[in-house]
């Protein structure tokens, strides 16, 4: 049975949100506290969780951070539609998707569904062998990267996207493209997604993020792999 976590303060939307998912066949779990929810996410990792941005205890920023550190469990954040800067800071810290309020309770069911389908489908589940490009090695098996001897520590969108953009070298991807590719569904999700991972992507791989060699940016088509 697919386990999900609900971490959200206002009971209104955490009871409806569980019911929509209870009925679409989901165990879940409810929190409305982020140091207890911490605890119980220590002891026990599930299938996904759903975060508020808002919460006492912890916010959901720290508790995705803390998370991050431990796992690579999919994270969907939800936000407030005046606070697009929330929606970044969370996708810089990992997090795999956003609903932003007010939502329909079947969206965020939609949302749980393509990324818990992407989790399952994702490179690692393959029989590819290692990319290897001089000193970057990236395996989809073991879902590892390393640059030199030093291991890259990834969050599941980043070795997605960094495995999909390098297993076709030079060729130029749109942000629509990637994010049809790694997230699935484009015409939900903001475009600054694939700017942000690629950013965060590079301070990782890349010995000067400022002027990079590997993730290029094509100006005005989007961005390509040089091997």
């Amino acid at each position: 049975m697919t386990t999900i976590v609900i971490v959200e303060d206002e009971p209104s939307i955490s009871e409806v949100v569980s019911l929509y998912l209870k009925r679409a066949g989901y165990t879940v779990t409810t929190f409305a506290d982020g140091l207890i929810a911490l605890d119980a996410l220590t002891r026990q990792i599930p299938d996904l969780v759903i975060l508020d941005v808002m919460l006492p205890g912890m916010d959901g920023f720290a508790l995705t951070r803390h998370l991050r550190d431990r796992s690579d469990v999919p994270i969907i954040l939800l936000t407030s539609r005046r606070e697009e800067t929330d929606r970044i800071a969370g996708l810089e810290l990992g997090a795999d998707d956003y609903v932003v309020k007010p939502f329909s309770p079947q969206e965020v069911v939609s949302r749980v569904r393509a990324v818990l389908r992407r989790a399952r489908s994702a490179p690692g589940t393959s029989t590819e062998s290692a990319l290897v490009f001089g000193e970057l090695t990236i395996d989809p098996q073991t879902r590892l990267v390393e640059l030199g001897k030093r291991e890259i520590k990834l969050t599941a969108k980043e070795f997605d996207m960094l495995y999909h953009i390098a297993l076709h070298p030079r060729q130029v991807f749109t942000r629509d493209q990637l994010l049809q590719s790694i997230w699935g569904m484009s015409e939900y999700i903001d475009p600054s997604t694939v700017t942000v991972h690629v950013r965060r992507l590079r301070e990782k791989i890349e010995k000067d993020p400022a002027n990079p060699t590997r993730l290029v940016t094509v100006w005005g088509v989007g961005y390509k792999f040089e091997p």
